[in-house]
């Protein structure tokens, strides 16, 4: 059984709720991401998943929604 983790990012660019819309279902489509939380005005954005997510795989993600991973 897996274990769930909880990781903030900071991700910057975001400006309007089509940008949360944007990392959060790019984020969502991650295997084992459970929920995406984004705190638009602080540029913070916690994942929950079943295990550590890898990095990479995040700031992929995050780069093909247009946002930069900081």
């Amino acid at each position: 059984m897996s274990e769930i983790t909880t990781t903030t990012y900071q991700v910057s660019g975001m400006t309007c709720q089509h940008c949360v819309n944007a990392v959060t279902g790019e984020l969502d489509a991650l295997p084992a991401v459970q929920s995406v939380d984004v705190d638009l005005e602080s540029g913070a954005v916690t994942v929950t998943s079943d295990g550590p997510l890898d990095e990479r795989v995040v700031k992929e993600a995050v780069e093909e929604a247009g946002y930069e991973l900081v």
